[in-house]
């Protein structure tokens, strides 16, 4: 999916390039009506199949990310039917447990229940033999005493031992109905529990029902998966297909819109076009060290201050014709396409010449501070000064990133990869490099390899 949104905004910078360039194409056509009418016809015939190649692009990805988006929420609903369905099933898990523990403890007391009760009956047994006991002994007292006042001593003692035994009785119907009690309190938990069993038994039928819907609708899923991918490797194939029978144009509309000097071989004032800016005007260089040149910095007249803040480095200022500066932005820009190399260019106050330069020119985006980065040092007949300033991010008065705790960039009155402080400055109001002053400085970049070609 990535690969096709990168192809469609590389297909729509294709069309903005191509439009803007005939736009130029069709002012150069003002000086003759007949002419310029040939140019717009021809221009129509070359952009229209293009205008129609990228509806068509456009629709189709529109189509495709709808789906993907339409995909992407049956994803995430299904995701959370399952976790739903993981925490049921463990809250039906805990309760299970709980409910066996009451199965257990109810049996326990059932099972003692059952122990008590047999012991009240073997009690009651008991208590009505010595009752029939007593009888029988009362009986033959009464028969066989002549004595009465033996005979009430003796009737005494056995009420005595009434009396206990009938206290035992209580205390045992006592033990009985609490036992009774409890078995009523374990068979309403157990009741409760049951109704608890009847109530997950009918949650576990509904989410199985949902688990069943969610299964047929992941396979649906699946198979519409299927379906959207085999769509977009077919439209992917068509893409590459398209892109490369647009080769011949896109060589076209890089000839229209260059992104260096290299087409030009003079030195004068030239439009590029950079990826992240567009379109703005460049000094080109041919005469100091070959074709070929974009002049960054340059300083000859000395009428421009360089002691600038942050914003205006970013965009750039000074005049072509005399001192200026490019614009970090714009140098980020161009030195990302690929590689570069630096030539700076130096005439003292005696007019003595001196050049340095680095194969692998480049700064970095402004959220690491335009960071310099050098690569290998050619050779020159002054040392390698900006050395120092490799690896170290841009400073202006209002922005201090050096590693000292002054302000470098307010102490020399311009902006520069200040280390601690510096070596090498060529913005600064007196230029030393390194040990001669200098009344002219340019620095220049070019492709690596733009003279292999």
């Amino acid at each position: 999916m990535c690969k096709i949104k990168n192809n469609s905004v590389f297909s729509f910078i294709i069309l903005h390039v191509f439009l803007v360039a005939t736009s130029a194409f069709e002012e150069t056509c003002e000086f003759d009506r007949q002419m310029e009418e040939q140019c717009r016809i021809h221009n129509y015939k070359t952009v229209k199949p293009l205008l129609d190649y990228f509806r068509q692009v456009r629709n189709e990805l529109e189509d495709k990310e709808i789906k993907e988006n339409k995909l992407n929420e049956l994803n995430s609903d299904l995701m959370e039917k399952y976790h739903e369905i993981v925490r049921i099933h463990k809250k039906f898990i805990k309760e299970t447990a709980l409910l066996d523990e009451y199965k257990n403890k109810v049996l326990k007391g059932e099972n003692d229940l059952q122990l008590c009760q047999n012991k009240n009956e073997k009690l009651e047994s008991e208590i009505n033999s010595q009752q029939n006991i007593i009888v029988k002994i009362i009986g033959k007292l009464t028969d066989k005493c002549a004595n009465l006042g033996n005979c009430e001593l003796q009737l005494q003692n056995l009420n005595s031992s009434l009396i206990e035994k009938d206290e035992n009785i209580k205390r045992l119907s006592e033990n009985i109905q609490n036992i009774t009690e409890h078995k009523k309190r374990i068979e309403l938990q157990v009741n409760e529990k049951k109704s608890m069993l009847v109530k997950q038994d009918e949650v576990i039928k509904k989410c199985q029902s949902e688990i069943d819907t969610l299964n047929r609708t992941s396979e649906n899923i699946r198979e519409e998966r299927k379906k959207i991918q085999l769509e977009l490797k077919e439209s992917e194939t068509k893409l590459i297909d398209k892109v490369k029978e647009n080769q011949l144009c896109q060589s076209e509309l890089d000839k229209l819109s260059p992104t260096t000097c290299i087409p030009f071989e003079d030195s004068d004032v030239h439009q590029l076009n950079v990826s992240g800016i567009g379109f703005f005007d460049v000094l080109c260089n041919s005469q100091i060290a070959g074709p070929g040149w974009i002049v960054i910095q340059q300083r000859v007249g000395g009428n421009e201050s360089f002691n600038r803040d942050w914003a205006t480095y970013r965009k750039g200022f000074g005049s072509y014709k005399s001192d200026f500066f490019l614009g970090l932005e714009k140098i980020h820009r161009i030195t990302s396409l690929q590689r570069f190399e630096l030539y700076i260019h130096l005439v003292a106050v005696n007019g003595s010449v001196f050049y340095a330069g680095y194969d692998d020119f480049k700064i970095s985006d402004e959220d690491h501070g335009y960071a310099l980065s050098l690569g290998k040092f050619s050779e020159t007949i002054i040392k390698d000064s900006m050395r120092y300033s490799e690896n170290m991010k841009f400073s202006t008065f209002d922005r201090d990133n050096d590693f000292t705790g002054a302000n470098c960039a307010a102490d020399f009155e311009s902006g520069w990869w200040y280390n601690a402080c510096q070596h090498g400055n060529l913005n600064q109001p007196n230029m030393i490099y390194p040990l001669f002053y200098m009344k002219e400085a340019k620095m220049l970049i070019r492709p690596k390899e733009a003279m292999k070609k």
